[in-house]
């Protein structure tokens, strides 16, 4: 796993974690384990938010 994905990962983690102890954002949460359409959405959101972080930085730096 490259530099990059770990980095990802990390983000995405903890932009979910902060997703999901805020319950107002979302109705609630499925009885499927964090495995319901819900709990997917807010991974997939949390890891687009984390790539398009990474994306911004980078490109900062090459300014």
């Amino acid at each position: 796993m490259d530099a990059k994905t770990t980095e990802i990962k990390q983000i995405a983690t903890q932009l979910l974690a902060g997703m999901l102890a805020n319950p107002h954002i979302y109705a609630q949460t499925s009885d499927d384990m964090g495995k319901g359409v819900q709990e997917q959405d807010l991974i997939v959101l949390a890891i687009e938010i984390a790539e398009q972080l990474i994306e911004k930085v980078e490109n900062r730096n090459i300014e």
